[in-house]
C-alpha cells in the first residue's frame, strides 16, 4: 500500500488535496475554515524562498552570460528578441485579465493591503522604488523589484571582474541548487496546503468560488492562444521560417513539456531538433539556453494574469500606474525562473509581497496551477524555439539544408 501511494506523482496528490479541500468545504463548512493555519504554514514556507532562490539564479546566471561578449551580434539580436516578446506577452496577459476579470466575486480575505484601491505610482516612484536602500532590509521584505535589481548588478559586477569572482559565482550556483531541492521539499507540503485553502474558500463562500477558478484557467489558456496567433506566428512568418517544417520539429518538444510541465525534460529534444531543423550549432547552442532564463514568454503571461487575478479576488482596484510598474518587475523576477519547481508560485509570492496583495491568493490559485503549468511550460518552449529560429534568419541562415523527413527524432530514442 505504501509502495503505491510513493507511486503517485505530486501534481496527482495535489489533485487529490483540491477534491479534498473541496469535499471538506462542502460537508463540513465550519471545521474547514479552521484550517487556515495550514494553508498560512505553505504559505510562509513559500515566501521562504524568494530571496536565496533569486539569490542564486540570477547572480549565477547574469555572471555565467559572459558569452555575450563575444557572441556580439548574435546575443544583441537574441535579448532584444526576447524582451520584444517578453513585454508583449505580458501586455496580453493584463489585457486579458483586465477585460475576463476572473477574479471577480471571489471574496478572497484582503489581509495585506488594508485598502481596497492600490497606491497610484508615478514613473518617479518607480525609479527611485527600484533602487534598493539595503539588500538586506528588501530580503526582508520581500521586495522583488529591489532584491532584482541589486541581485542584476551584482551579477553584472561579478562578469566584469571574472576569474576573481569565481568563488562568489561557484557560491550563488551552489545556492540555487540548493534552493532548487528546498523548492521540492516545501512542494511536498503542496497537497496540504491546497486541501486546506480550498476547504477554507468553499468552506466560506461556498461553491461558487470553484467558477473563478475556471475562469482564471481559461483566461490563460485563451491569452495563450492569442499570443501565439498574434505574436509568435507572425514573427516567425516575417522572419520567413519555413513554419509547417519548424511546427514539425517542435512538436515533440511541445508535447514532452505540456504532458511533464518540465522545460529541462524538453530541452534535448528541441536542442537536438533545432539543429536539424538546420540552425546552426553556435547560434541554437547560444540561443536555446540563453532563452530558458530570458524567454519565459508563458510563466510572464502567468505571473501578469495570476497577479491581477488575486487584486481582483481581494477586491483591490489597481490602476494602470501600478499595473505598469507590476509589468516592470515581472519583466525582471520571471528571468532565471526556468529549472525551478513550481518557480512561477515563488516569483508570485515575491510579487504579492512588493504590491502589498493577500498572499492567501498562492493557496486559491494552487488549486489549477497543475493544470496552468502544462501550458505555460509548452508555451515557454515553443517561444524559444521560434526564438532560435527567429534569430537564424536574422543572421541570413537559409534553414533548408535539411529535408522534413530527418528533422524529428523518435522520442523514446531522445529520452534514452
Amino acid at each position: 500500500m505504501g509502495r503505491a501511494l510513493t507511486r503517485i506523482s505530486l501534481t496527482s496528490w495535489i489533485f487529490i488535496g483540491l477534491v479534498a479541500g473541496v469535499l471538506l468545504g462542502v460537508w463540513t463548512p465550519h471545521f474547514a475554515q479552521q484550517l487556515a493555519p495550514v494553508s498560512n504554514i505553505f504559505l510562509r514556507l513559500i515566501k521562504s524562498i524568494v530571496g536565496p532562490l533569486l539569490f542564486g539564479t540570477l547572480v549565477y546566471g547574469i555572471a555565467g552570460a559572459g558569452e555575450l561578449r563575444t557572441m556580439g551580434r548574435i546575443a544583441l539580436k537574441s535579448i532584444a528578441y526576447f524582451e520584444i516578446v517578453t513585454t508583449l506577452a505580458l501586455i496580453i496577459g493584463l489585457l486579458a485579465v483586465n477585460i475576463a476579470r476572473p477574479g471577480n466575486g471571489m471574496m478572497l480575505a484582503n489581509t495585506a493591503a488594508g485598502t481596497n484601491v492600490a497606491k497610484p505610482i508615478s514613473l518617479t516612484d518607480i525609479v527611485e522604488h527600484a533602487a534598493p536602500a539595503s539588500i538586506f532590509d528588501a530580503l526582508a521584505r520581500n521586495d522583488v523589484l529591489e532584491i532584482v535589481v541589486f541581485f542584476f548588478l551584482f551579477g553584472a559586477a561579478c562578469s566584469a571582474i571574472g576569474p576573481k569572482a569565481k568563488p562568489v559565482v561557484d557560491f550563488a550556483a551552489a545556492v540555487a541548487e540548493v534552493m532548487f531541492r528546498y523548492t521540492k521539499y516545501v512542494m511536498y507540503v503542496a497537497p496540504f496546503g491546497v486541501a486546506a485553502a480550498m476547504a477554507v474558500t468553499v468552506g466560506s463562500k461556498g461553491l461558487g468560488a470553484l467558477w473563478g477558478l475556471g475562469k482564471l484557467a481559461t483566461t490563460l489558456y485563451v491569452a495563450i492562444l492569442i499570443f501565439v496567433v498574434v505574436v509568435l506566428l507572425p514573427s516567425l512568418v516575417i522572419a520567413k521560417v519555413p513554419l509547417p517544417r519548424f511546427l514539425k520539429a517542435v512538436r515533440q518538444p511541445l508535447l514532452i513539456a505540456f504532458s511533464t510541465a518540465s522545460s529541462e525534460a524538453a530541452f534535448p529534444l528541441a536542442l537536438e531538433n533545432m539543429e536539424r531543423f538546420g540552425v546552426p550549432k553556435h547560434i541554437v547552442g547560444f540561443v536555446l539556453p540563453t532563452g530558458y532564463s530570458f524567454n519565459l514568454t508563458g510563466t510572464a503571461l502567468y505571473l501578469s494574469i495570476a497577479s491581477l487575478f488575486i487584486a481582483q479576488a481581494a477586491g483591490i482596484h489597481m490602476p494602470l500606474g501600478a499595473q505598469v510598474m507590476m509589468m516592470l518587475t515581472l519583466m525582471l523576477t520571471s528571468k532565471g525562473a526556468a529549472g525551478v519547481p513550481r518557480a512561477a508560485l515563488v516569483i508570485l509570492a515575491g510579487t504579492l509581497a512588493t504590491f502589498q496583495l493577500p498572499p492567501e491568493g498562492i493557496a486559491l490559485i494552487l488549486g489549477v496551477d497543475a493544470i496552468m503549468d502544462m501550458g505555460r511550460t509548452a508555451l515557454n518552449v515553443f517561444g524559444n524555439c521560434s526564438a532560435t529560429a527567429v534569430v537564424a534568419r536574422w543572421e541570413r541562415v537559409p534553414l533548408a539544408a535539411v529535408g522534413p523527413s530527418e528533422i524529428l527524432l523518435d522520442t523514446a530514442d531522445a529520452l534514452d
